[in-house]
């Protein structure tokens, strides 16, 4: 049901403004394909899920350190974009050949690729961003300088406001199997936080510290992925290794 101030369920906006970088991030990274959540209390679950998320993706050991830019956030979040690009189509495709065994995949193919043009947006738009960003010098001389700089804050804002949009429905991988997305979140986080601690990189916060708050992260993602799935399996008889039929099934009597 929506109110004056948006869906309260999903927090979508209730009417668009697209000069508002949010409301446009909903719009592309949010698109009416995704469905809407089995479960409500799993939904109120993502959020907590999206905050652990942003720790592992976005670098907030920067704040820590002393050292926190904007673009050195970008650059973080490149990183981790360059990591989903590998990995989310590695991890879906091994799904794939599990599933295959129940059934045909051809249903599948749309929000698959749904899914990919979300990711390819999302990294296109942290590229294009982190690009403004480092030649703001170049590009916004003379009378461009104010509109330049302008529309660098709202890329700014949108790939924000995006990145929460794609941590919580994980590019719409929910239209292909619920379980998918939790599953997605377990992967990147663990992937994102292992290479600092095989190299002993701490990003100068200490032994104890650094490990506490590089393997915090994926811990807490994973507890709450976990439940997630937990969650599908108790109360829709949902889980991870049965084929997407039944999802498809279950949300096509849904909207009845």
């Amino acid at each position: 049901m929506a109110g004056p101030r948006g869906n309260r369920t999903t927090g979508e906006p209730y009417t668009r403004n697209y000069l508002k970088a949010h409301h446009a991030a909903w719009a592309v990274f949010h698109p009416v394909w995704i469905p809407e959540p089995l479960d409500p209390a799993v939904e109120q679950l993502k959020r907590v899920r999206v905050i652990a998320g942003s720790v592992a993706a976005v670098g907030v050991y920067t704040f820590v350190e002393g050292g926190f830019a904007v673009t050195e956030m970008l650059e973080n979040l490149a990183t981790a974009s360059g990591v989903l690009l590998l990995i989310a189509p590695l991890t879906v495709g091994v799904m794939l050949w599990i599933w295959r065994r129940g059934g045909s995949l051809r249903a599948l193919r749309p929000p698959l690729l749904g899914a990919l043009r979300l990711l390819l947006t999302f990294v296109g738009a942290v590229v294009a961003t982190l690009l403004l960003l480092q030649n703001s010098s170049t590009l916004g001389g003379g009378l461009m300088i104010l509109p330049m700089g302008l529309f660098t804050l709202w890329m700014v804002w949108f790939v924000g406001a995006g990145a929460l949009r794609v941590t919580g429905n994980f590019f719409g991988t929910a239209a292909v199997h619920p379980c998918l997305p939790p599953l997605l979140a377990i992967v990147t986080t663990w992937l994102m936080a292992l290479p600092d601690l095989f190299t002993g990189d701490l990003h100068g916060l200490g032994l104890k510290l650094g490990i506490l708050f590089i393997l915090g992260a994926p811990m807490t993602v994973t507890a709450i992925a976990l439940y997630e799935i937990a969650r599908l399996k108790r109360g829709y008889g949902i889980r991870l290794g049965d084929h997407p039929a039944r999802y498809l099934s279950l949300r096509a009597n849904g909207d009845r």
